[in-house]
């Protein structure tokens, strides 16, 4: 049966508010995927159900409907459902609409947009109320189960990528009394011209001199993931780099970026081929009599004093404010070399564990969502 014949489509109540004009209030301010804001006002007060019109995702598995209920505020950005109740369970409604690839619905390549018209359409299975309410019953309680395991899992998931930065944290805190170093970056770089630099600007480098093959040009891909990454490089030719040595990146050296997505940080590889950095990116090569790569890039991201001074010095947001000179003025408790090594040798064994627990519960949370599409497959083909 049409959507448009189980349901009043109450989209004419709504109304949105700027966010200018919006006061603080109790009441929940709903948008396409759920609340965005809590306001002053109410314009609905019961049991309904809203579907994203636009800014929502429509394929299978994706919440592109939800239920709501008590008083509440709803932008234009979601239809307001209320079901014929003695027809169809709102959570009938819900579960087949999040179950079901609406794609087919959505029009528009820019703004891509479930309009009412085709809201309406939309063929909704209807057995018995009986038989709602069975299947209904079976998949509340089924994804209660689920979204607890889930829970647990994701805590588990973000509690693995802690450990090692509190390994960190205390392996280089409570030795302070060892009397270590303590210095900035800008110390620790090596004895030559140009030893923490940025790369060539956009007057020097023209999108129009890259090729297909030749000298990389190492940018913020290469270190986003906080580990190197050999990714979708762009080059130069021989000529060029020849004009742009000055900029090469060279084995064991610690890059950062510092434009775009600010604060990521990785190791250059003893194997890394002729390449030359960005402006996006802080390249530093170090004194390898006084510090290892692997020890700053992890004291970079991990170590209490590190934090505090990045977040203070870019104004409480590193992704907003980083630049060169507060790496080299960013201050580092440094072990001796011996000790570095333990430390990175430590954390490296580390890394192999956490990375094997955060592998077992994506692979757990993977299995959970896969569970939840087998179980509304199930329901919706008459299998439940």
């Amino acid at each position: 049966m049409p959507l448009g014949d189980l349901c009043d489509i109450l989209d004419s109540q709504r109304k949105p508010i700027t966010k200018r004009d919006r006061i603080d209030g109790e009441y929940p301010y709903y948008g396409a995927t759920g609340v965005v804001d809590y306001i002053s006002g109410f314009i609905f007060d019961e049991s309904l159900v809203l579907v994203g019109e636009d800014g929502a995702k429509w394929g299978a598995g994706e919440s592109t409907a939800f239920t709501i209920s008590g008083k509440c505020w709803v932008n234009n950005h979601a239809h307001v459902l209320r079901p014929h109740r003695k027809l169809v369970i709102d959570n009938w409604f819900v579960h087949y609409l999040n179950h079901s690839d609406l794609s087919e619905f959505v029009v528009g390549l820019t703004v891509p947009k479930l309009t009412q018209g085709s809201l309406r359409e939309i063929p909704i299975p209807i057995p018995p109320l009986p038989e709602q309410q069975r299947i209904v019953g079976i998949l509340d309680e089924a994804f209660a189960g689920i979204a607890t395991a889930k829970a647990h899992a994701e805590k588990n998931l973000q509690n693995a990528r802690t450990i090692f930065g509190s390994a960190f944290g205390a392996m280089t805190t409570k030795s302070t009394h060892e009397m270590w170093l303590r210095t900035t970056v800008e110390a620790l770089a090596a004895p030559r011209k140009g030893s923490i630099r940025t790369g060539p600007f956009g007057s020097q480098l023209l999108h129009s001199e890259f090729v297909d093959k030749g000298i990389a040009v190492l940018g913020i891909d290469n270190a986003v993931t906080n580990e190197f990454a050999w990714g979708k490089n762009r080059f130069i030719t021989s000529d060029k780099y020849r004009m742009m040595e000055r900029y090469r990146v060279f084995p064991g050296d610690v890059l950062i970026t510092i434009m775009g997505t600010c604060g990521r940080c990785a190791v250059v590889p003893r194997d890394v081929p002729v390449a030359i950095n960005t402006k996006h990116l802080c390249c530093i090569s170090l004194d390898p009599g006084k510090c290892l790569p692997e020890y700053l890039h992890a004291y970079f991201l991990y170590h209490p004093m590190a934090l505090e001074f990045l977040s203070n010095q870019a104004k409480g947001s590193i992704m907003d404010g980083l630049n060169m000179g507060i790496i080299k003025a960013l201050p580092i408790v440094l072990p001796p070399l011996e000790r570095q090594e333990e430390i990175v040798g430590s954390l490296n064994s580390l890394r192999e564990e956490t990375q094997r627990l955060e592998s077992l519960y994506q692979r757990k949370l993977a299995a959970l969502n896969a569970l939840k599409h087998s179980l509304l497959h199930q329901a919706f083909n008459g299998d439940l």
